[in-house]
This record gives structure tokens, C-alpha cells and sequence, in this order.
């Protein structure tokens, strides 16, 4: 018989390790990261608020929860800093920028500058496909075109590497 209380595993057990997210969870993050930052930027709810809206109404077994509150978490509070890196890059002023793309090109920023271990082309390429869902007509153009320079100052080591 073990020592182990019910709730730890007995000393010959293995310790599950946490299994690394499947690539459909981390789109179903960022496809709920965008429509929480969509809801955060046009109702100025506070983020905590939200976010326990979205797990209550979302099965959240099927998505990267922790992907999840790291964008949506950190993206408001640099949001300042995310937009001067992008700004350079637009043909209109930033106000003029339509809400869904101006978050999916945040969302790419941040995850180019702090999500390494994510390739650029993957970050280019799921939000081209939200904004196909969500954006506007062009957007998923506009997404494309803007990260892809983005990408080329961000992430300058990895595009030489894959683009020469």
C-alpha cells in the first residue's frame, strides 16, 4: 500500500507531464484572443472580466488556455509599444485601422517578438486566415502584406535564413 494521500501520485508513479498543445488549440486561442480583444477594445470591460466570460461560455478543453491568457493577458499592456512598431508600416493612420485587423496585427507583434519558439510564417499565416474569417473583404491582404514587413525587422535572423 502507498503513502500517497488520494490526491498526489505514489512515489513509483510517474508524474504526468503536461502535454504540449495540439496546433487546432492554439488556433482556437487566437481565434478567441482576437474576439476577446475585440470585446475588450470596444467595451472596456477589464480583462479579468472578460476572460472569465470566455472560459465560462467556451470549452476550453479544446483550446490552449494558456496560450490564451498569455496573448490576451499581455497584449493590452503593451499595446502601446506593439502599435509604434506597426505604425511605420501602415498606409492610414492607426484610428483609421479597422478593429479586427488592428488586433490580429498586435496579436502578430507580440507573438513575433515574444513567441520564439512559434515560426514567423505560422504567425503570418493564422492571421491571414482570422482576418479571412473576420476581417473585411481585403483584410486578410492588408494582415499579409504588413506582417511579412514586420517580420523582415522582428524576426530579421529566421527570414534570411528561410528566405535566401
Amino acid at each position: 500500500m502507498s503513502d500517497a494521500t488520494p490526491d498526489e501520485p505514489a512515489s513509483n508513479e510517474p508524474i504526468a507531464k503536461p502535454k504540449k498543445p495540439t496546433t487546432s488549440q492554439r488556433k482556437r486561442a487566437r481565434k478567441l484572443v482576437l474576439q476577446a480583444l475585440y470585446q475588450w477594445q470596444l467595451s472596456g470591460s477589464s480583462l479579468s472580466q472578460i476572460e472569465a466570460e470566455f472560459r465560462v461560455d467556451n470549452d476550453f478543453n479544446k483550446v490552449d488556455a494558456r496560450y490564451f491568457s498569455e496573448l490576451f493577458g499581455q497584449i493590452p499592456k503593451e499595446v502601446t509599444e506593439l502599435d509604434q512598431k506597426i505604425e511605420p508600416f501602415l498606409d492610414r493612420p492607426l484610428n483609421d485601422v479597422d478593429s479586427v485587423e488592428l488586433n490580429l496585427l498586435r496579436m502578430g507583434v507580440y507573438e513575433f517578438i515574444h513567441r520564439l519558439d512559434v515560426p514567423y510564417r505560422v504567425v503570418i499565416n493564422e492571421a491571414v486566415e482570422l482576418a479571412k474569417q473576420f476581417g473585411g473583404t481585403d483584410g486578410h491582404k492588408y494582415i499579409n502584406g504588413i506582417l511579412d514587413k514586420l517580420s523582415l525587422r522582428l524576426r530579421a535572423a529566421e527570414t534570411r535564413n528561410k528566405r535566401s
